[in-house]
């Protein structure tokens, strides 16, 4: 069915929505009251049980050890990456750090193209490319210069990028070995705790002089981040992982800027300009080439109708 094939753009889009609102808000925490990073993430894990509360309360845990395992990689790639980026960003200059990050999704189709043998439409690919085009160009900074183009962060950046593009194919295959969507986040919920105590090492120690808006600001940002890391689960186990990984990657930063223009009123520089401009037309091309296939993406994992297993939907077709 259509609907069925192209429900990966709803929660696509609501994932661009989450992902683009907490993007415009989430350095407040550390920027206003100088909160440290690790107790951001700390925070973030535990606000994880929120989504995967709400996504497990009417699915079937899948208890299989290859759900477990596909489960276990998507959250210790993306938790693993978001500790490396602490230490990277103690190391290196954020704008030099994130171009290299914002190159996941590369990581991602290639493994989807090799491993997964996912074929993309020609105009889907020339969808991908603008897309990743954009990605970088939405990462270049508006004006300065840092002569330490190299170092240790570059080294962690890029181990970063591999991370992170390696969590979308593990989603994508966790959801084609029949795994609901409840259970693959639900164990990357288990996995971002799991790495808590390596936080706590990293900080030193609870901050002392915190401010309470400070643990509240952030809880209510991270809870955005969560929720979106669900819908991208969500998305990625109904859409092919070579389309939706570049497609959330470059619109979901188009919308942050969007939001910072009104409540910061930070202009674009010329190269975030030609970025949206190139990620609005990467998205056109893959939903209209996504609109003309006839191939149907959704995975076994795919819950029907976002709550139930592959296995109830069926016995409560028949």
């Amino acid at each position: 069915m259509n609907n069925g094939k192209r429900s990966w753009m709803l929660y696509a889009t609501l994932l661009i929505v989450f992902w683009g609102v907490w993007g415009a808000f989430s350095s407040q925490p550390n920027s206003r009251y100088g909160y440290p990073n690790e107790m951001i993430y700390i925070i973030w894990a535990f606000t994880m049980l929120i989504p995967a509360y709400f996504s497990l309360r009417r699915t079937r845990f899948d208890r299989r050890p290859i759900a477990a395992v596909w489960g276990l990689l998507a959250g210790l790639t993306g938790a693993g990456g978001q500790l490396l980026l602490f230490e990277a960003l103690s190391e290196g200059p954020a704008y030099l750090i994130f171009p290299v990050i914002s190159l996941s999704p590369v990581i991602t189709v290639l493994m989807a193209t090799v491993l997964l043998r996912e074929r993309i439409a020609r105009l889907a690919v020339g969808g991908v490319v603008a897309a990743l085009a954009a990605i970088v160009l939405l990462s270049i900074p508006g004006g300065g210069s840092d002569s330490e183009s190299t170092g240790p962060w570059l080294l962690l950046a890029i181990l970063i990028c591999i991370a992170w593009g390696a969590q979308a194919f593990c989603m994508r295959k966790a959801a084609l070995v029949g795994a609901n969507d409840g259970t693959t986040f639900g164990w990357m919920t288990i996995s971002g705790l799991l790495l808590v105590p390596v936080a706590f090492v990293m900080m030193g120690g609870l901050p002392a002089d915190a401010p309470w808006q400070a643990p509240a600001l952030t809880a209510g940002t991270q809870v955005l981040n969560a929720v979106g890391a669900l819908f991208l689960v969500m998305a990625l186990s109904r859409g092919k992982a070579s389309v939706v990984a570049p497609l959330t990657n470059a619109l979901a930063p188009v919308l942050t800027i969007a939001l910072s223009l009104v409540v910061y009123t930070t202009v674009p520089n010329i190269w975030g300009t030609i970025g949206i401009v190139l990620a609005l037309v990467g998205s056109t091309l893959m939903v209209i080439s996504d609109g003309r296939s006839g191939e149907d993406s959704v995975a076994p994992g795919a819950d029907a109708g976002g709550a139930t297993t592959p296995r109830e939907a069926t016995s409560e077709r028949t």
